[in-house]
């Protein structure tokens, strides 16, 4: 089975738009006989766990303990809790061929940042997506500038609006 780990705000509930579109994402990618793998907590996470879920697909939740946020949702079919952020990293990529990065704060971020710098250095062979072109237009006008300097590569991630983009990337 081939691994799709989705990254996004714990902070974000139901009434989100993003929470809706990782709720539908991952219930595609569910139902095409993708797993899908997360942080296990709330918010985007709790989306795409559901999704995958309710497809009856695999759902995993790689949790952490943190003092205020986390805690692991139900829509896991399996689990497991680290005992730090950088462990969690480390788990959420090592049996994925794709990450989707839906809005988020520093963690997403974070994640982000390691995903591209891992597909530019070659150390791993995958796909990044961005969802959501207009919350992330910032972000890749700063990127853009980075590659018009000859500082990155700009074939390191794509971007996506919908799950038929998705779908198309994750088959290049």
């Amino acid at each position: 089975m081939k691994y799709v780990t989705i990254f996004g705000s714990a902070r974000l509930d139901a009434s989100s738009k993003h929470y809706q579109k990782a709720y539908k994402i991952a219930k595609a990618l569910a139902a095409a006989g993708y797993g899908v793998i997360t942080g296990g907590g709330g918010g985007i996470m709790e989306a795409a766990n559901r999704g995958a879920f309710e497809a009856r697909g695999d759902s995993i939740g790689i949790n952490v303990i943190l003092p205020n946020e986390q805690q692991l949702n139900s829509y896991c079919t399996k689990s497991q809790t680290l005992n730090s952020l950088s462990e969690r990293k480390n788990a959420l990529i090592k049996d994925s061929f794709a990450f989707i990065i839906f809005p988020g704060g520093f963690g997403t971020l974070d994640e982000a940042f390691e995903v591209i710098t891992l597909a530019q250095a070659r150390l791993r062979d995958h796909k990044v997506i961005f969802v959501q072109r207009d919350f992330w237009t910032p972000l890749f006008n700063f990127l853009d500038n980075l590659v018009n300097l000859g500082l990155v590569d700009k074939n390191s991630y794509y971007s996506a609006d919908n799950i038929d983009e998705i779908m198309n990337i994750l088959l290049l």
